[in-house]
This record gives structure tokens, C-alpha cells and sequence, in this order.
């Protein structure tokens, strides 16, 4: 069930918003907690229901994990078994075909691939529950209860993609009483949220996710103007499809008045590749840093083991995202770079505003065709189109025409220039309009729609 679907708004939300709150007017807390857990794995299992025994199945397994660390001379060891087990499990399914297919190539043997389905949101979940044993070893975790755990783990608006949230951030919000009744002021600020969400999705990501298919998946070749077009169209469509993503996990949650942790402080604005990763997906770096970076070392070493730290750091997280050496490229572009980043910094060298802002926009773009691209000739070839490498026009007209030129144009003043929906201020009368505005510009999108289209972060 995706949040862009009608099945989502018109039928899911409503029901489980109505049952929610009139068991809580009932006094029913307990039991309001438990339809939402049951709601969140209905929702989950709505793509597949055959993979529920495996989140299930996960959730009881590190739940009773933690408490079994609870005064345990063995806590160490427990903490070490339930990382390992939550890594195989994950590399199982993600990573195992992969593995085999190098193990191939290497060795010229023919071992069948698994072709394996990746269960949804796997990376999402496992990264959680790993956090919450972590912060159980650490004695972070201050109650111990399965229903709350299971809504900790399954809640829907942020279990597909993230944010990726502590046990702490999320459950006292439950549990607090004022929170159980209706509040006219965050359905107000989370059906504003949602909607610009959806309208980031369904109007912008899409529009960019034509041209950004065409260029990288159709053309044989691509001249200098049709891959600089297919490359930003790819980076203006994962910009708006993730922080569309966001705003609707946001704003549904508040209609729940459970306010999630922020996740998208547009990124392009960035003047270095460390202020980026501190803007994008901000959750991930978080558990990057405080459960990778940190327990390897951090910057507590030589300079040397510093660099080292970061650069494997951002490896695995390129690594993370899937199974593909693609995404291993584009973590160790991202590693190098900010290992250079620091290098350059320590040495107390500053750079106009402007050519920072230039440089760290054009290197992001420019990862990101690597992360788009399903092969190394895929990236050749856009890459090779970008320096000029390449005169031929083989793609279509389109990714040359004036309109996309001009659509990217105005989406680059947008994530430089305006406010992001963190630091818009909803107060004002005018907004109320919006909701009612967006949701008519969605009805004439399904009208025209042949299908609807997954958020990227999906496939994660």
C-alpha cells in the first residue's frame, strides 16, 4: 500500500485514524496501541503477506533478546549474537545473490542464484531493532514492554522508509495521556505536510522520473546536453520523491500527534559534503555515526585511523543500500570526499560560499549517477556525455527540449532558495486552502495515471 495511493487516503488512513482515537475515547489505550500494531503490519503485509512471519518473527527475536541482557554477566556476548543474527538475516536476503554472482565471476563456476524477493523494508527494520539492542546493552532503554516494541518497530508512517528512530524519541509520545485525544491543531499542520509530501511525489518526482528513465535506461548514447538532463533529472527526482516521502511519514504521524524526528533539511543548500550528510536522510547518518563510525574508532585515533574510520563508514552505507557495486562506488566517492573534506579543514583552507555550494552540488550530482546507474556502462555513458566525450544525440528530443531545461531550472531555485516544510510556518490562515487545493490537482493526476509509482527509498 503506498501512501500516494487511493486505497491509502480514502480507505486505510481514515479507518485506522477513527478507530484509533474512539478506542482511546474509550479509555481503551492498551487496546488502541494493539489496532495499531495489527493496522501496521496489515500495512505492511498488504505488498506480501508471506514475508509477516518475518518481521514478526524479528520483533520477538531482539524484544526478548533485550531483556534476556537485563543484569547478565553474558550482556556482551547476547549484544554480539543479536548483531550477527540481524546482519545474516539481512545479508541473507540482500546480499546472497550478490555474493554468489562474484563468486562466479571469480572463480568461472555456475551456482544457482537464490532469486530472492527482498522482504520490504527490511534494511529499515533490522537497523532499528539493532539500535534498540545496542541502546539496551547501553541501559538507554528504560521500560520493557512487546506492545510497545511492536509499535516501535511496525509503525506505519515510518516503517517502509524511515526515519530511523530510538525507542526513547517515539514511545513516551504514547504514552502520554494528552496524546490519546484529538487535536485539531496537528491534523491541521499533518494534512499540510502530507499533502505538500504528495505533491512532491506524485506532480514533481514522477515528472523528472520519465526524462531520468529515458536517459539512463533507453538511450544507447547520450550527447553533452541530453546526460547533463538525464543526470539532474535523476537527482531532482530522488530529491523529491524522498523528501515528498518525509513530509507524508511526518504528517501522518502528527494526525496520530506523534511528532517523528526530522529527516530532510534540503540538502542542496549544502556548502560541504559534511553539511550534506548532515541535511540527507538525517536519521541514517545518525545511526551511521553513533552505531559504525563511533564503535570503529571515531576520531578518537591517529588522523590517519580517522580518515580510515570515515571512509569505511560511508563504503557500508553505499553497501547498505543494495546489493550492486554501484552502490559500493557511490559510498566511496562519498567516503573519499569527506575524508578530503576533513583533510582540507584541518588544514584551515576556506573557499568562497558560492564555489563551495557549486562544487558540493556537482559532486553530488554527479554520485548520483552512479547510484542510478545498474551498470558501470550505464554511468559511462552519462558520464561520457557530460564532459563531451560523446557528440551523438541518442536518447530523444526531449531530454534536449526547452521545457526540461526549464523544469530543472526551477526545480534547482527550489531546493536551493525556498524554505523546506520544517521551516515553513503553517500558522497563517492561507495554508488551511492547501489540503483541499493539492488533493483536487491529485484527483486529476489518478485521472490521467496509468499506474502509480513506488517511493525510490523502497527498493532500500
Amino acid at each position: 500500500m503506498l501512501f500516494n495511493s487511493i486505497e491509502f487516503i480514502l480507505l486505510f488512513l481514515p479507518l485506522v485514524f477513527i478507530v484509533y482515537f474512539k478506542l482511546n475515547s474509550l479509555n481503551q489505550a492498551k487496546w488502541a496501541k494493539i489496532f495499531l500494531v495489527v493496522a501496521s503490519l496489515f500495512f505492511y503485509s498488504f505488498w506480501n503477506p508471506i514475508y509477516f512471519p518475518l518481521i514478526f518473527g524479528s520483533m520477538l527475536f531482539n524484544f526478548y533478546l533485550s531483556k534476556l541482557m537485563l543484569n547478565h554477566s553474558k550482556s556482551r556476548l547476547i549484544l554480539i549474537f543479536g548483531i550477527s543474527v540481524n546482519l545474516i538475516l539481512l545479508g541473507y536476503f540482500k546480499y546472497a545473490d550478490f555474493f554468489i554472482q562474484n563468486v562466479n565471476f571469480i572463480t568461472s563456476s555456475s551456482f544457482d542464484l537464490l532469486n530472492l524477493t527482498l522482504p520490504l523494508a527490511i534494511s529499515f527494520f533490522t537497523f532499528q531493532q539493532i539500535a534498540f539492542i545496542t541502546d539496551s546493552y547501553r541501559q538507554d532503554v528504560k521500560e520493557y514492554n512487546f506492545i510497545n516494541y511492536a509499535l516501535f518497530v511496525t509503525y506505519f508512517p515510518q516503517l517502509i522508509a524511515g526515519p530511523i528512530v530510538h525507542h526513547s524519541e517515539m514511545m513516551p509520545q504514547f504514552d502520554d495521556k494528552s496524546n490519546e485525544k484529538i487535536k485539531n491543531e496537528n491534523i491541521e499542520r499533518g494534512l499540510l505536510i502530507f499533502s505538500l509530501g504528495l505533491i512532491k511525489k506524485v506532480i514533481i518526482a514522477d515528472y523528472f522520473a520519465k526524462f531520468a528513465n529515458l536517459g539512463f535506461d533507453q538511450a544507447q548514447s547520450l550527447g553533452f546536453i541530453e546526460a547533463w538532463t538525464t543526470s539532474l533529472s535523476y537527482t531532482f527526482q530522488l530529491y523529491f520523491d524522498f523528501s515528498g516521502y518525509t513530509d507524508m511519514a511526518i504528517g501522518v504521524a502528527l494526525l496520530f500527534n506523534i511528532k517523528l524526528p526530522f529527516n530532510f533539511n534540503s540538502p542542496y543548500k549544502a556548502l560541504s559534503i559534511q553539511d550534506f550528510w548532515r541535511r540527507w536522510h538525517m536519521t541514517l547518518s545518525r545511526f551511521l555515526k553513533d552505531y559504525l563510525y563511533i564503535p570503529l574508532g571515531g576520531n578518537r585515533g591517529s588522523g590517519s585511523r580517522t580518515y580510515l574510520n570515515l571512509f569505511l563508514t560511508f563504503l557500508l552505507g553505499g553497501l547498505w543500500h543494495g546489493a550492486s557495486w554501484m552502490f559500493v562506488i557511490w559510498g566511496a566517492l562519498h567516503g573519499l570526499a569527506l575524508v578530503i573534506h576533513r583533510f582540507w579543514s584541518r588544514l584551515g583552507f576556506k573557499m568562497p560560499k558560492a564555489l563551495a555550494w557549486f562544487i558540493t552540488f556537482n559532486f553530488a550530482n554527479i554520485c548520483w549517477v552512479f547510484f542510478r546507474s545498474v551498470k558501470i556502462e550505464d554511468a559511462y555513458k552519462v558520464l561520457s556525455g557530460m564532459v563531451g566525450l560523446t557528440d551523438s544525440i541518442g536518447a530523444s528530443r526531449f531530454l534536449a527540449s526547452s521545457d526540461l531545461i526549464a523544469s530543472l531550472s526551477i526545480a534547482l531555485l527550489i531546493t536551493v532558495f525556498l524554505n523546506n516544510t520544517n521551516e515553513i510556518k503553517f500558522s497563517n490562515k492561507k495554508w488551511r486552502a492547501v489540503p483541499i487545493a493539492l488533493a483536487t490537482i491529485y484527483a486529476l493526476y489518478l485521472i490521467d495515471a496509468s499506474e502509480l509509482s513506488e517511493f525510490l527509498y523502497f527498493n532500500f
